[in-house]
């Protein structure tokens, strides 16, 4: 039993793992963003001067002539957005995902971006707000789904509180049923069947997601999971 207790402190710090780290408090973020609209998403709607409108239209041009259309453009920012997040660089990630949001305002993955910003300051109710916002642009974003998943099941972890861990599992399950292969969706959906030791779920995602590869797998839950659920 005292291995079980010690591999849920375990599947804590998984969850809480997708918060990347951050090279700047929240608090001096939010100083820097009450200067600075490209810290605020939709750049904080600030009615632009002539002289930044200028600047955009220069920057749409060129975007568009290295990567043809506004959204393979805005994608292309998402993607940098994430790569600098990955980097603990906050402020240059942020700065992306709004680019990412002028080029096409209808992709849901600047806002994918702007709720991962906010998580990683652990904010969780402003990154809700993002996600619910890109959601109204595609229901479907299996990205979003299993984040904002994510978000109520790292609350659940520490709080307890039986709604986020169901809405957790209501969420988890929805990206499921759009992409079933989502590994990461698949390994977190076993993660919290594990935490309420229901073994036979934990194990079933946990073979799917292996099954498909198991990237997001690590050897420490793993173990957790061969110790803490016997088959």
């Amino acid at each position: 039993m005292k291995y079980y207790y010690f591999y849920l402190t375990l599947t804590l710090l998984l969850f809480s793992a997708v918060t990347f780290g951050q090279s700047i408090s929240y608090t001096d973020w939010k100083v820097a963003a009450s200067s600075d609209s490209r810290l605020l998403p939709k750049y904080g709607n600030v009615p632009k001067t002539d002289e930044q409108k200028e600047a955009d239209e220069k920057f749409i041009k060129t975007a568009l002539e290295a990567d043809g259309t506004p959204r393979k453009a805005s994608d292309h920012l998402v993607r940098l957005g994430f790569d600098y997040l990955y980097r603990q660089d906050l402020k240059t990630a942020m700065s992306r995902f709004n680019q990412a949001w002028l080029l096409d305002p209808k992709n849901e993955d600047a806002f994918w971006g702007f709720g991962a910003i906010y998580f990683t300051f652990h904010d969780s109710q402003s990154g809700l707000m993002q996600y619910e916002e890109g959601l109204k642009l595609n229901p479907n974003s299996t990205n979003i789904l299993t984040d904002e998943a994510t978000v109520y099941m790292t609350r659940y972890m520490t709080s307890r509180n039986e709604n986020d861990f169901n809405e957790a599992v209501k969420l988890f399950k929805q990206s499921y049923s759009i992409n079933p292969k989502n590994q990461n969706t698949l390994f977190k959906l076993s993660a919290c069947y594990f935490v309420k030791h229901d073994c036979s779920n934990a194990w079933k995602y946990y073979d799917e997601c292996e099954k498909l590869g198991g990237k997001p797998i690590t050897k420490e839950y793993t173990e957790a999971l061969t110790q803490g659920c016997k088959r």
